[in-house]
């Protein structure tokens, strides 16, 4: 096994633990909702704080349920994730082309490669 392959597979690993360790440790269990967002664990605090604190400004678009917020979530990630993919390949496809390019005038400006030199 290479060297890259087993810092992947290293990296796998440790993100699959990140996902199973806390329900396997059942942590989050002595709350109601285990694991809410920061935004519902954020308002709860400041509710326990200071009950009469009113929010400085409202949502511009209340989605009507949990699920179509989930959805427009995973829909913005995506889309992040789509835009990162994109400016990368289009560096790598940039640095590989720039590599071709040099490696052809290399071989062109090679001693023999010219006509003159026959």
């Amino acid at each position: 096994m290479s060297r890259n392959a087993r810092i992947n597979a290293l990296l796998l690993l440790a993100v699959a633990a990140l996902a199973v360790l806390p329900l396997a440790l059942g942590l989050g269990d002595h709350k109601e909702e285990p694991f809410a967002g920061s935004d519902a664990e954020a308002e709860t605090a400041i509710t326990e704080i200071e009950p009469d604190y009113e929010p400085w400004f409202s949502p511009l678009y209340e989605p009507p349920s949990g699920e179509v917020e989930s959805a427009l979530f995973a829909l913005q990630a995506a889309l992040g994730a789509g835009v990162l993919a994109y400016y990368f390949g289009l560096r790598r496809g940039r640095r590989q082309g720039e590599e071709r390019a040099l490696a052809a005038s290399g071989a062109a400006a090679a001693p023999g490669n010219t006509p003159e030199g026959d």
